[in-house]
């Protein structure tokens, strides 16, 4: 066994070999893959091995569909078979609002370049004989859906990493891990110690304890997962092709043909979580008793959809465990405060994914970037707040809906609340509905007096459509409150702050006493951040960004901090805020402190202490409506006392509570775009309009170079604002853009601009095909529906009330 090794991968299933095969496909030979017992020890060898290309997430799904395109390339170069059976499948839907969602994912999947189409049920019976066709509206069929041999697709990874110089190690399990003080990793195995310039956790169900070796807890649960497979069937008997793919979401059930027979798994709701404290290091090869009593509802499902099922006999059950993060997508990245330390863990569906995981982690390995917007499956999505607790619940939860239907509107309500403010109950009286984002409750808007808080889940317009609304005209037309403790706020000081700062942000430095807006790139020009930064006073700056992302951009923000000159500090629930915006916004605020707060004396991005009636505060001179407005800052022991002194001054200029909807409303009028929607690694500052926000004359900011290249050349894309003739139902994201019938775009952001009473779309179109004027359409449910591209945003195009 090699002593030395410049990556080792921990874990010899699906994804650790995959890992192992892409990092010597980017060139890296020198790197071994320990595995504690046989390849495929864990959850790969009794996986059902079906793949699909459909995901909630568009760059999810782009890997799924290069996973499976890649069979056919690791076949031909290990010589071992993957035994694809690319049969095609079904997804058929038994409710309209099943079919709904079988729409968004066409449309969807257009924009990717996945083929996929909506067809009848007739066509679905003419190709699946078991299924009872009157119990359905319709489905989608999608060719590039089939199953594989779980370990011949293994094998054919790892044979192909050796014949590339990797070495695999098996039957000997990792023990222990620790870091080296001047970097680098100590592998201690059965069999010897490796020193390791990187370690990789693709420990599948043991990974939270190769992540306990280096003080990490990870939020990952297995989950029991139960399928079965038929004795021979004699409708299939009587075929001369193998059927297709087929998910029923009315049942939760999926289906394949195994042999003559029909494999028929379940993702049941009375799921059963597997080892919730450890994973045993001695199990193996190893299946749990059968539990047919647990998945009967489903299986009674099954017999009424296909009928020739209730006479079958069954071949053989099979019950094991798979590992599930929170929201049911992988965990993977370098992980904060571990340099060297990567994960490729939680891969629920690792034959769709697994190429996918491997080809973007050892794009982050070897180039320090995964080469596209990864967020979906970022190991840092989750925060402290993601406890054994949380992930058990959420894991319960995610596993119970793997068929059932996310709306677009959806707050799912397990591990809720996690974390809240001093202000939730107050809220919470005045009929705020919540969400929840990195597990901090925030309000998304208010139900009136007399009805329930309670939102009603739907593709169209729903029961917030009315409340929302008054909330964004109250905020036009008057003024109106928002809490912005949610954002993520950073604290950074020392001799060398502003220096590093300017080297990290592609904008100039703020003056002190100002705020300016600043984009931050990779070194490939493209965002990876979008940030408020103020200056305090010398070497004393106040950054402001997206909440969901902080854990990404600490990150980020720590492996580019120098040894001395510069402390950080995140502040996260150590400063909460509120909002006010609108035309009497100044007006209100004016009557709650002694200073000079008119137009020329504290003008627009201006940053400065002040005490707000009885608390000490931070104020900004800045707002995400688009508007005239303030953020107010304090410490979270004020947050109370700030929250009631500005309602009892508000009564006065009917102030009105206002959510986290209308501030979407309100930002789509204004054209202004969001981390994670509009502002992701997948753009650079040219193509999202930013160019203002970039200091061209600064020559020492990361990105710098590929900007200036992208800037002789032209931007691809343009992000354009577009007008929708939308019906019941708004854009959300993801819909295909076209103009004069040819697709050009897609949809980032969308909704309805309640105070201009359109609705309105933020999307990506080619730069040629980015001229205002009419001529587009946005598939919205299965149908185009005219759009018109504008030349400036809706409200305030020259930002006069924004300014003040």
């Amino acid at each position: 066994m090699k002593s030395e090794a410049r990556v080792v991968v921990i874990g010899g299933g699906v994804v650790g070999c995959s890992v192992l095969y892409h990092l010597t496909k980017l060139g890296w030979t020198d790197v071994v893959l320990v595995e504690r017992d046989e390849l495929t020890s864990g959850s790969t060898w009794h996986a059902a091995g079906g793949m699909h290309t459909l995901n909630s997430d568009p760059n999810v799904a782009r890997l799924q569909d290069y996973t499976i395109k890649l069979y056919k390339e690791i076949e031909e170069i290990s010589g071992q078979s993957c035994g694809v059976h690319l049969t095609g499948g079904f997804m058929v839907a038994g409710t309209e609002a099943r079919l709904d969602f079988l729409k968004t994912s066409v449309a969807k999947a257009r924009v990717l370049g996945i083929e996929s189409e909506l067809v009848g049920m007739d066509e679905v019976a003419r190709r699946h004989p078991l299924i009872d066709p009157r119990h359905f509206l319709g489905a989608i069929h999608d060719p590039m859906e089939g199953h594989v041999d779980p370990s011949g697709v293994t094998q054919a990874y790892a044979k192909a990493a050796r014949l590339a110089g990797a070495e695999i190690y098996r039957f000997n399990p990792v023990q222990d891990l620790s870091r080296h003080p001047d970097g680098g990793w100590t592998v201690a195995t059965r069999d010897g110690s490796i020193r390791a310039d990187i370690v990789v956790n693709a420990g599948g169900l043991w990974a939270r304890e190769v992540g306990r070796m280096v003080g990490l807890e990870l939020p990952v649960l297995a989950m029991q997962h139960h399928y079965l497979v038929t004795e021979a069937l004699p409708e299939l008997e009587a075929l001369a092709h193998e059927i297709p793919h087929l998910i029923d979401f009315e049942g939760e059930i999926y289906t394949r043909q195994e042999g003559k027979g029909l494999l028929l798994g379940t993702y049941e709701q009375a799921c059963l979580p597997w080892s919730v404290q450890e994973t045993p290091w001695d199990f193996g090869h190893e299946l749990l008793p059968s539990d047919l009593d647990r998945i009967a509802p489903s299986l009674e499902v099954a017999f009424a959809h296909f009928p020739a099922l209730a006479k079958a006999g069954i071949k053989r059950t099979i019950n094991g465990p798979f590992t599930f993060a929170p929201d049911g997508n992988p965990l993977v990245g370098p992980v904060r405060g571990l340099p060297g330390f990567y994960c490729a863990c939680g891969v629920m569906a690792g034959f769709s994914q697994g190429g996918g995981v491997g080809l973007a982690l050892s794009h982050w390995i070897v180039n320090g970037d995964p080469g596209m917007d990864v967020w979906a499956m970022d190991v840092s999505r989750f925060g402290d707040y993601a406890t054994m607790a949380y992930t058990n619940a959420k894991v319960q939860e995610n596993y119970r809906r793997r068929f059932q239907i996310t709306y677009p509107n959806e707050e799912l309500p397990a591990a809720r609340p996690a974390r809240t403010t001093a202000i939730y109950g107050r809220l919470k009286d005045v009929g705020a509905v919540f969400g929840a984002a990195y597990g901090l409750e925030h309000a998304l808007w208010f139900a009136p007096e007399g009805e329930a808080p309670v939102e009603v889940p739907t593709f169209r317009r729903s029961n917030a459509f009315g409340p929302t609304g008054e909330e964004c005209r109250a905020v036009r037309e008057g003024v109106g409150m928002i809490e912005i403790s949610n954002f993520a706020k950073y604290e950074i000081a020392g001799p060398d702050a502003e220096s590093w700062l300017s080297h990290l942000l592609a904008n100039r430095m703020p003056a002190e006493g100002r705020l300016l807006l600043s984009p931050m790139l990779n070194p490939n020009g493209k965002l990876i951040g979008d940030f408020t930064v103020g200056k305090l006073g010398e070497g004393r700056f106040m950054v402001f960004g997206s909440g969901i992302a902080e854990g990404y951009h600490l990150r980020w923000f720590e492996a580019h901090l120098p040894d001395r000159g510069v402390s950080l500090r995140a502040l996260g629930g150590a400063l909460t805020g509120l909002s006010i915006a609108g035309p009497r916004s100044r007006e209100l605020l004016a009557g709650l402190v002694r200073e000079d707060i008119s137009a020329t004396a504290m003008p627009f991005l201006s940053l400065r202490p002040m005490q707000v009636g009885p608390v000490p505060a931070l104020v900004g001179r800045i707002s995400y409506t688009g508007d005239l407005g303030c953020e107010i800052w304090v410490a979270p022991d004020y947050l109370a006392a700030l929250y009631d002194a500005l309602m009892a001054a508000g009564a006065a200029f009917d102030l009105r509570l206002f959510g986290a909807r209308a501030l979407n409303g309100l930002r789509l009028e204004k054209s202004f775009g969001a981390f994670t929607r509009e502002y992701t690694p997948d753009h650079t500052p040219l193509e999202a309009g930013l160019e203002r926000f970039v200091g061209w004359r600064k020559n020492d900011f990361i990105g710098r170079d590929a900007l200036l290249r992208e800037r002789d050349a032209g931007p691809v894309r343009r992000l354009v604002t577009l007008v929708v003739e939308a019906d019941e139902a708004d854009a959300v994201s993801d819909e295909p853009v076209y103009a004069g019938g040819r697709l050009v775009g897609w949809v980032t952001s969308g909704g309805y601009g309640h105070a201009s009473g359109v609705s309105l779309a933020l999307a990506y179109v080619e730069t040629a095909a980015a001229e205002p004027g009419d001529g587009f359409s946005i598939e919205i449910l299965g149908q185009r529906r005219p759009a018109r591209l504008l030349s400036a945003p809706l409200f305030d195009p020259e930002g006069l009330r924004m300014r003040g």
